[in-house]
This record gives structure tokens, C-alpha cells and sequence, in this order.
């Protein structure tokens, strides 16, 4: 009894372990979001960036005027920093700091992020504007999306632009929510 208790316990946690590495259909349906399309400069892409909407996440969630500063280390890692302010504009600031790794560096626009020791998601510049003034990005699963912008209040047309490229890439827009950002 006792040794069908701990077989039932392992083949347990090993179906528990298994399901969260078996890659399930996200919001952009059944197949992957799209390979990142341009390759990333990254000195250019560090600095910082104003989120303008995303998918929700847990991690996320309520938060309002969010940021992303990135930096290059001296061992070629990325500093991350997120910035956040919880339920309203002037909230409660929030802050988490991770580190980025390069996983592709043929285009350096496929990054693994941690900010929780040894696990790291993927993190995906999908595309990008030519002079670095937005950033739309994704993960595989397609559960994950975020427009980023140099701006914190980027022009209308530029966050038309924006809703029209996620929405080529095959992302659902009614699942966006957008970020509001302090006026400059």
C-alpha cells in the first residue's frame, strides 16, 4: 500500500511537471506566434520603454504605467528592470529586477528572462520599429503580449499602428488591455 502511495505520488507530480512544459494553445490559437522578423541592435534596444497594452497576467495584473529598462552586463546578460504602479496611475510603484540571456544570437531578438532564480521564460521582439521607437512583443505559446513605445503617451497613429501589426501577428484583440501611462 505504502509503495503504490509514493508510485501514485511520483507518476503524480510527473503528469503535474509534464503539463506545464507541454506547450498548450494560447490566445493566438493553435499554432506559435510568428518568428521575431527583424533582427535586434542590442545596444539600441536597451533604455527605457513605456508598456502601452498587453495581454493580462497574473504577474501583471491591475497595474498601471509600466515601464521596462534594459541594460547590457559586462557578461553580455540583460539587466531588466519592470516598473509598476498597482490599480491607478499614481499607485503604489512596484518593481521587479531580472536578468536576460540571448538564446539566438542570429538576429538577437530571442531572449530567455528570469526573474525568479534558475526558471526563465522566453522573451520574443517579434518586431520592431526601425528607429527603435516601438517593440511588439511575444513568447511560443502566444499567451504573452506586450507594445512597448519610447513615449510614455505615443502619437494615435502610431498606437493605430500598433493594434493593426498584433492583430496581423494573429493576436486577439479583445484580449488586450491597454496600459495607461502618466502624461509627459
Amino acid at each position: 500500500m505504502k509503495k503504490s502511495l509514493v508510485a501514485a505520488g511520483v507518476v503524480g507530480a510527473s503528469l503535474i511537471a509534464a503539463a506545464r512544459f507541454v506547450p498548450r494553445p494560447g490566445p493566438v490559437g493553435n499554432r506559435s506566434v510568428p518568428e521575431p522578423l527583424k533582427p535586434v541592435d542590442l545596444d539600441r534596444y536597451m533604455g527605457r520603454w513605456y508598456e502601452q497594452f498587453r495581454y493580462e497576467a497574473s504577474f501583471e495584473k491591475g497595474f498601471e504605467a509600466v515601464t521596462a529598462d534594459y541594460s547590457l552586463n559586462g557578461d553580455g546578460t540583460v539587466r531588466v528592470v519592470n516598473r509598476g504602479r498597482k490599480g491607478v496611475i499614481a499607485g503604489k510603484q512596484k518593481k521587479s529586477v531580472g536578468r536576460a540571456k540571448l538564446v539566438d544570437r542570429s538576429m538577437n531578438a530571442k531572449l530567455k528572462v528570469s526573474f525568479f532564480g534558475p526558471f526563465y521564460g522566453d522573451y520574443w521582439v517579434l518586431d520592431r520599429g526601425d528607429d527603435y521607437d516601438w517593440s511588439i512583443v511575444g513568447e511560443p505559446s502566444g499567451r504573452y503580449l506586450w507594445a512597448l513605445t519610447r513615449a510614455p503617451v505615443p502619437h494615435p497613429d502610431l498606437l493605430a499602428m500598433l493594434e493593426t501589426r498584433v492583430r496581423d501577428l494573429g493576436y486577439d484583440w479583445s484580449l488586450v488591455r491597454i496600459t495607461r501611462q502618466p502624461e509627459a
